[in-house]
This record gives structure tokens, C-alpha cells and sequence, in this order.
């Protein structure tokens, strides 16, 4: 493989799933990860701090999540507003050709541990990041508690269903759909 191709990124997380799928995640390490990518250990250091982080994405899903919410309509309700967050993801991050690869992806979160803990922790900061986005919006501190941690069940509803490969609906209506559940849920509490 040539040194120099797009997406660096992206052929790094595609190479660490591959090898943690064939050689477990423990089993491998960053030179291999950024041999069977075609780069260096060097320029694998230069996107990613350590081989867990390769699975995270980086800031991307928290940034369009914040836009999304920061874009939505003036009058939109805190929870609207997530909903449109999660429409905006939908839209730019879980696209028809990622959903594979993030299925792949949660299989292995789910064989170990240390990712376990490292996915609870990228969720806790992205309800910190919903919660910042509806401060920003002028909602007040509880209820952008409150909207941003049903949100945040929102996505894990929405997403669960997005990486079953028997389901063809795309994140936003399946995030729709579950927000509407949530919804219905709560005025039965």
C-alpha cells in the first residue's frame, strides 16, 4: 500500500477493528495497527493518543451533536433541540456505510472491559456537551440536565437499533422513534 493516501484517520480505525477482531484487543498493538493501515507508529501518534481512542472518533460526534443542537430552531424545547442534535448525526456520522463498522465496532467494545469503561465515559461527556450546548441555548440548569440525560438514552435506544444489521432504518428516524418511546415512558412514570 502507498504511504500517502486519504483518510488517515479512518484506515487507522478500520486496521485496529480488524486486528482486534482477529487477534483480540489486548493482542495488539499500535505498530501493527498503523503497519496494516500502510503508515507509521508516528502518524499514528499524530490522531490518536493510544489504540483505545482509535474506536472513539475523536471530537467529530460531540462537534456535530453540539451543532446540531446549537442550530435548531429558536423555539425548539430543550428536548426538540437534542432531537435535532441526533438528526444532525444521523445525517453527517451514522450514514448507511458506517453502520457496519460501527456494529463491528460495538462487538469488540463489548468483549472488554477497558472499552466498556471508555465508551460510559465518551457518553458521559457527550451529555456534558448536550448540557453545555442547552445552557448556551438559554435553558435553565436542571432541565438541560434532565433533556440532555434522556438524550442521551435517546442515542443509546437509537443506537442499538441502528447497529442491528436486520434493521435498514436510518439513526434519525430510529432516534425519532425512540425519543417519542422515551417520551411516552415518562408520562406514565
Amino acid at each position: 500500500m502507498a504511504r500517502w493516501q486519504p483518510d488517515a484517520p479512518g484506515r487507522l480505525a478500520a486496521a485496529a477493528l480488524d486486528l482486534f477482531e482477529e487477534h483480540g484487543y489486548e493482542n495488539t498493538t499500535v505498530i501493527e495497527i498503523a503497519e496494516r493501515a500502510g503508515l507509521t507508529k508516528s502518524t499514528f501518534f499524530r490522531y490518536f493518543p493510544d489504540k483505545r481512542e482509535v474506536l472513539f472518533g475523536g471530537g467529530t460526534v460531540a462537534d456535530l451533536l453540539v451543532e446540531g443542537i446549537t442550530s435548531a430552531p429558536p423555539a425548539a424545547e430543550p428536548l426538540d433541540a437534542v432531537a435535532e442534535g441526533l438528526d444532525a448525526l444521523g445525517r453527517t456520522f451514522f450514514t448507511v456505510e458506517r453502520r457496519e463498522f460501527s456494529g463491528r465496532r460495538q462487538a469488540v467494545l463489548n468483549a472488554h472491559t477497558e472499552l466498556r469503561e471508555r465508551e460510559a465515559l465518551k457518553r458521559i461527556d457527550l451529555t456534558a456537551s448536550m448540557i453545555e450546548a442547552l445552557n448556551r441555548r438559554g435553558v435553565p440548569g436542571l432541565t438541560a440536565h434532565v433533556a440532555a440525560k434522556l438524550g442521551s438514552l435517546v442515542w443509546e435506544i437509537a443506537y442499538d437499533r441502528w447497529i442491528d444489521t436486520d434493521n435498514g432504518e436510518d439513526f434519525g428516524p430510529l432516534a425519532r422513534q425512540a425519543l417519542a418511546e422515551v417520551r411516552a415512558a415518562g408520562a406514565v412514570c
